[in-house]
C-alpha cells in the first residue's frame, strides 16, 4: 500500500482515525422476524445483513449430510447499488463465491457444529453499501445473526482488516485504503483463545510485516468482540423487557 495521502505527517488517516482506530460500528440483532436469526451491522460507510436458517434437515441430496456435524451453508452477495459502480452483478460471480468459500471455513471453525449431526445452517450475508472491509463487515453481522438463531459458538467469531502505509500498519481498512495498492490482510479470530478462523491477503508480503499487520487485525478484532458483545447483552436485555411485559 503507497501514498502518502493515506496518511497524514501527524499520523492521521483520510477519516481522522489513528492508525489501529476502528471506524465507528452500529449493529442490531433480530431485524427479520421470518428468520431464525438476522442482524444488520455498519462498520463507517460499509453495511451488512446477515440472516441465518437452522438447524434444519439437509436439502437436497441426503449424500450432503453429515453423521457426525451440521453442514455449514453460506452464500454472500452484493447489493447492485452497494458501490458506486453500476456494473451488473450476477448472484454466482466468482468473488461471491470466494468470500462464501471463507465465511463457510470461518463459521466451521466457529460454530459447534457437532451439536447439530445430519443437518444444516444456512448463512446469508449480504453487502448493502460497499466502503472496505467487505469480508469483515459479512462475519461480524453474521456472528450477531447465529447468536440471535440461538445456535452455540466456542466464541465470538470476528474479523478486522489491516494493511501497511509507509511502514506504519493500519486497521480496519476503508475502501481508499484498500485500493491503495498493497497488501490488504483480511482476519477473522475467536478472540478468547486466540484461535485464527481464518487469514486471507490478496498479494505478497514482506516477512518483516506480516508480525505488525497481525497485530493490528488481532487488536481490531478484540475490540469488535467487546462491541459484539455489548450488542448481544442489549438485545437479551430487550428481548427481557418485552417477555415481561
Amino acid at each position: 500500500m503507497a501514498g502518502l495521502e493515506l496518511l497524514s505527517d501527524q499520523g492521521y488517516r483520510l477519516d481522522g482515525r489513528k492508525p489501529t482506530e476502528l471506524r465507528k460500528v452500529r449493529a442490531r440483532m433480530g431485524v427479520f422476524g421470518q428468520a431464525d436469526g438476522s442482524a444488520y451491522i455498519e462498520q463507517g460507510n460499509t453495511k451488512a445483513l446477515a440472516v441465518v436458517y437452522g438447524p434444519h434437515e439437509v436439502r437436497g441430496s441426503r449424500v450432503r449430510a453429515l453423521h457426525d456435524r451440521a453442514v455449514i451453508n453460506c452464500q454472500y452477495s452484493m447489493a447492485t447499488f452497494s458501490t458506486a459502480e453500476r456494473k451488473r452483478r450476477p448472484h454466482g460471480d466468482r468473488r461471491a463465491s470466494e468470500v462464501s468459500l471463507q465465511l463457510q471455513q470461518t463459521f466451521e471453525a466457529a460454530v459447534l457444529t457437532s451439536l447439530y449431526p445430519r443437518s444444516q445452517i444456512d448463512i446469508y450475508v449480504k453487502v448493502l453499501q460497499s466502503d472496505g472491509g467487505n469480508y469483515s463487515a459479512c462475519v461480524n453481522a453474521a456472528t450477531l445473526a447465529v447468536v440471535d438463531a440461538g445456535i452455540p459458538l466456542r466464541d465470538y467469531v470476528c474479523s478486522c482488516s489491516a494493511g501497511m502505509v509507509d511502514e506504519q500498519p493500519l486497521a480496519d481498512l476503508c475502501h481508499a485504503e484498500e485500493a491503495g495498492g498493497g497488501t490488504a490482510l483480511s482476519l477473522a479470530l475467536l478472540p478468547r483463545g486466540g484461535q485464527l478462523a481464518l487469514l486471507q491477503m490478496d498479494a505478497r508480503l514482506h516477512q518483516d510485516h506480516l508480525e505488525p499487520l497481525l497485530d493490528a487485525a488481532m487488536t481490531g478484532c478484540r475490540g469488535l468482540s467487546t462491541v459484539l458483545d455489548t450488542v448481544v447483552r442489549e438485545h437479551l436485555q430487550e428481548v427481557s423487557t418485552l417477555t415481561a411485559q
